[in-house]
């Protein structure tokens, strides 16, 4: 058994070390929010927080975790959904299929963490890794934009 905190939330969860953090968070935990989507680490679809930073978490292995690390997925960036970023999604009408907006947002948080008024270049380099099949880049662009001033 290995202790996490989710969400602000003290978890024991029992996967093989050899698990996928993705996997956990999925399955043993039930939280969907995080996607699976390349397995790979290289569309982003399954990017949450360690640590206060962002990791794919189908290349972050439940044994190369701290015991008590900090994760964050989508359902714990704002407790009713209200996270400045999400509140800039819906206002710019982001999401088409939706199905990596989660990893979107949750490395958008990471950037504006640590960047709080990101250039357009900047946005477009610290979001280069994360995959939109819908090609809704300009609205993630315009969102994040909006957030930084939220």
């Amino acid at each position: 058994m290995k202790k996490l905190t989710i969400n602000g939330i003290q978890k024991e969860v029992a996967s093989d070390g050899q698990t996928p953090l993705l996997w956990v968070i999925r399955e043993e935990l039930g939280m969907t929010g995080t996607k699976f989507g390349c397995g790979q680490g290289l569309c982003g679809a399954c990017t949450v927080h360690v640590g206060g930073q962002a990791v794919r978490s189908c290349q972050t292995w439940l044994e190369d975790l701290d015991e008590g690390a900090e994760v964050t997925t989508i359902e714990g960036l704002h407790p009713t959904g209200e996270h400045p970023l999400q509140l800039a999604w819906i206002k710019h009408q982001v999401p088409q299929c939706g199905y990596c907006q989660s990893g979107q947002i949750m490395q958008a948080a990471d950037l504006l963490a640590n960047n709080p008024d990101p250039s357009d270049a900047e946005i477009v380099e610290a979001m280069n890794g994360n995959l939109c099949r819908c090609m809704t880049y300009e609205s993630i662009r315009a969102a994040i934009k909006t957030a930084a001033k939220a």
